[in-house]
């Protein structure tokens, strides 16, 4: 049995379940929003075991904790749908507690293998860990840095013309009337910041690194040993959108092609997710003019649909395969 926790927004698992039941290879989909209103379970022990089972009320599948192989840990939500609601303080402790049992759940069966993993996707985002693990591996990488002081950022951005500026986490904020502002990162030319309030920096962390030329970028998405690299033509189009955070360039002519990664790059990717203890993770790195590899980042749990669509990979069938087999 194969146990897939995310939620009911989540498409990236239905090509997924789709090569897996061609397969007839059982899968149990646990979308955790609605662990209250979609799903009955119980965890218990006696003297010989510790077990568990939970059933999807709406369609009948069960799952039972010592049949799982493997585990897709995808994009899990807190609980909150109720079937009956209660005073809002009654209502606010029973969705709490049924988060908690959730993630104490999950930290259960952590030692199945997995896709994702909740013991070490949440410490494998930090960008400062991975910029270690990343020069510890070989890659290359930005100068960069973290700071709450101006005269820290403006020391750092005296060696550089341009530096980029991005967010550590959040990369969005609601203001308000459903409107969202989004935080892609940001060319800035390094003497402007002298003009800049203290208060601009201290009040918040700023992450800045060194801005580097991008011939192109590459979205390289690895599922085990195998290896998917997309060439993303950032620079081509006539528009900015999209030259210094690709994110922006969907409506303005990006285009995307299957990549021959160079072998030394995608050993180093299988090894720098090794010493991250995962599975999966989806790289992004930029190829300059002059064909050196940066390192920007890698989403231990990133996105990877659109990728299949543009380019046709197989990746939804990489994780079938993966998860099928481990």
């Amino acid at each position: 049995m194969i146990l897939i926790i995310t939620n009911k927004e989540d498409v990236h698992p239905t090509p997924v379940i789709e090569y897996l039941n061609e397969r007839q290879i059982p899968v149990f989909r646990l979308n955790t929003e609605s662990l209250l209103s979609d799903y009955e379970f119980c965890w218990y022990n006696n003297r010989k075991e510790c077990d568990f089972r939970i059933k999807n009320i709406r369609n009948k599948l069960e799952c039972r904790g010592s049949d799982i192989t493997t585990v897709w840990e995808r994009r899990p939500e807190a609980p909150k749908d109720l079937f009956i609601r209660n005073r809002p303080e009654i209502n606010a402790h029973n969705l709490k507690e049924a988060s908690g049992f959730l993630q104490f759940l999950r930290y259960y069966i952590r030692d199945i293998p997995s896709v994702g993993s909740i013991a070490n996707d949440r410490a494998a985002t930090s960008k400062m860990l991975q910029l270690k693990i990343a020069l510890s591996v070989g890659f290359q990488i930005p100068d960069t840095c973290f700071s709450n002081r101006k005269e820290d950022i403006i020391r750092f951005a005296q060696k550089y013309e341009y530096l980029v500026l991005k967010s550590i986490e959040n990369d969005n904020l609601w203001l308000g009337d459903e409107f969202e502002y989004i935080f892609y990162a940001r060319k800035v030319k390094s003497d402007h910041l002298n003009e800049q309030t203290e208060d601009a920096f201290s009040q918040t962390v700023s992450y800045v690194q060194n801005y580097i030329e991008k011939a192109f970028e590459l979205r390289i998405t690895v599922v085990g040993r195998d290896i998917f690299a997309c060439k993303i033509d950032s620079q081509i189009q006539d528009e900015d959108k999209g030259k210094i955070d690709w994110r922006q360039g969907y409506d303005y002519g990006l285009k995307h092609e299957i990549f021959d990664l160079p072998p030394a790059i995608a050993a180093k990717c299988r090894l720098f997710l090794q010493q991250m203890g995962l599975n999966f993770g989806c790289f992004d790195f930029i190829v300059t003019p002059d064909k050196q590899y940066i390192f920007l980042e890698c989403n231990p749990n990133g996105q990877w649909l659109w990728i299949e669509t543009e380019t046709g990979m197989k990746i939804s069938e990489a994780i079938a395969g993966f998860l099928a087999q481990s």
